[in-house]
């Protein structure tokens, strides 16, 4: 059964929705007196729900770390600075790289080019 969608709670929603519609290019849908806002990627792939977190949630407290596929690493985070959003060092693993970073919450993210090694 596939992961569709994916809960991430935010203190800043809005920040949290620019963010990924920036760098990652979801789209956001907000239903009139709905709490939460869903961002659908445009080339498919699980949903992510933007929730506003708990007064008593720390920032960056996950247990989850979001992963794009991203088929040029390098040249991705390379664009990504040049509009605000640094990674930190590249990592070479088993046939791909990846690189960190955190959303405007704290919440860890990665970008890498494993879905992408064997082909």
């Amino acid at each position: 059964m596939p992961i569709n969608r994916i809960i991430l709670y935010a203190h800043d929603v809005e920040a949290t929705v620019r963010f990924y519609e920036k760098h990652f290019g979801f789209q956001a849908f907000r239903e009139a007196g709905d709490r939460i806002v869903e961002l659908i990627s445009r080339e498919g792939g699980a949903s992510l729900m933007i929730h506003t977190a708990a007064k008593g949630q720390r920032r960056g407290q996950s247990l989850v770390k979001l992963v794009f596929d991203v088929r040029d690493v390098e040249a991705f985070c390379e664009r990504c600075a040049t509009e605000g959003l640094v990674f930190g060092a590249m990592h070479q693993a088993d046939g791909y790289i990846f690189a960190n970073a955190k959303d405007p919450c704290d919440n860890p993210i990665s970008v890498s080019s494993r879905a992408f090694r064997n082909g």
